[in-house]
């Protein structure tokens, strides 16, 4: 018996049979890339940022600023820009576009503000900053002289930036807009600005935007830059989700996890130690023919299972009848045929051409194929094989010279 050598897979074969995994690795890798690249180079950052240096970011009016000696502080929630303002004289740049924002922290941060710089601000935050202030639509963007008589307004001279309009019959209002609107309004401590743009790293080099931002923010030693977000929304005293969920729930839920633990630790368990065999091992012969045979059984593989035994008894039969290895299976047959005097179709169907259909013809096609073997070791076949009224071959009764025994 021959000794089975295991080979390990080169590093070279281990490669070449994960080539298409390794294509299709590097093709998600690229496209993680370029996607990417193409997320972070086609944004241009979140509105007003204090911190972004993109285009839509306002890190450089914040860094003149603190230049200037204005102590800037971000605020991340409504409480931070409240504690922060009541620290000393604060001004507030408040940019909520989203109306984030309810009464009642409007109102705590204009208490706490000395000076407020609302930025496109909404309904909401107009009737908490300033009330006689109205919505007046929406302009484009376009340059706008000053017009009027404050300072901040004059030495910027004209600003450009499209955004709200807005009317008051009390404050000054400054960049007209048409139809007694402007995109300034100031009243008391409360500088109502309709454009976004004077404050963002795009804009604030065009016309007098910078020199407006600058007057408008550096009025006090200190600035306090809150931009609200979802979690200040005027809802967040709605229930939690745990709140929202029935008791019940909990409960089955512990439940799931410990049957989980419990069918993992059942099904997970050795059945003993391990069984160490030395290869290769050795199978008797019986026990591959029966394995086989209940394999072809269990897959009605018929035909198969009767090309097996055709198989050894065609090579038993050219061994018997002198012919070579290279035989096929139908020159065997036909020279089994002549060397019987048999009929030729018969013994050919006999060891080639017949199919089974049903496990009586597979029984029946078997004993023939047997039957034929043991002829042919005899010398004899008679008149072909003959079967009795069950369907099995029937005993021989032929002497060697074909006639019939007594």
């Amino acid at each position: 018996m021959t000794t089975a050598v295991a080979e390990s897979p080169t590093v070279r074969e281990r490669i070449r049979g994960g080539r298409a995994w390794i294509v299709l690795g590097v093709i998600a890798l690229l496209v993680a890339i370029v996607g990417l690249v193409v997320s972070r180079g086609g944004s241009a950052g979140t509105p007003l940022d204090a911190d972004s240096a993109a285009p839509a970011g306002s890190k450089a009016v914040v860094q003149v600023l603190r230049e200037h000696g204005v102590q800037v502080t971000v605020a991340g929630s409504v409480g931070q820009a409240q504690r922060a303002l009541e620290r000393g004289p604060s001004t507030l740049l408040l940019y909520d576009p989203n109306g984030y924002l309810g009464d009642d922290a409007l109102s705590r941060l204009d208490d706490a503000a000395s000076a407020t710089v609302p930025v496109r601000p909404g309904f909401a935050a107009l009737r908490a900053f300033a009330p006689d202030v109205r919505h007046a639509g929406f302009v484009d963007s376009r340059t706008r002289p000053a017009q009027c008589s404050l300072a901040v307004a004059e030495r910027a001279g004209r600003i450009t930036g499209g955004g709200n309009a807005y009317r008051s019959e009390a404050g000054t209002g400054c960049f007209p807009t048409g139809s007694g609107a402007y995109q300034l309004v100031q009243h008391d401590r409360v500088s109502v600005i309709g454009t976004s743009e004077i404050f963002d790293n795009e804009h604030i080099v065009r016309s007098g935007n910078a020199a407006l931002a600058l007057g408008l923010l550096g009025t006090q030693e200190r600035l306090v830059w809150y931009l609200p977000t979802a979690t200040d929304a005027a809802g967040s005293d709605l229930p939690t989700l745990g709140e929202l969920t029935p008791g019940w729930v909990t409960p089955s839920i512990v439940l799931l996890i410990a049957a989980g633990l419990a069918a993992a630790i059942w099904r997970g368990r050795r059945f003993g130690p391990l069984v160490v065999e030395n290869l290769p091992v050795v199978v008797r012969s019986e026990e591959a023919m029966e394995g086989r045979a209940r394999l072809y059984e269990r897959g009605n593989a018929r035909l198969r299972a009767l090309d097996a035994l055709r198989i050894a008894a065609v090579g038993r039969i050219a061994s018997r009848l002198g012919l070579p290895r290279s035989a096929d299976a139908v020159s065997v047959a036909d020279a089994a045929a002549a060397a019987l005097h048999a009929d030729p179709r018969r013994v050919r169907a006999t060891l080639v051409d017949a199919v089974p259909a049903s496990d009586a013809e597979l029984m029946r096609l078997s004993a023939e194929v047997t039957e034929l073997e043991h002829a042919v070791t005899r010398g004899s076949f008679g008149d072909g094989i003959r079967t009795d009224n069950t369907g099995n071959p029937a005993p021989d009764r032929t002497d060697p010279d074909g006639g019939a025994s007594e």
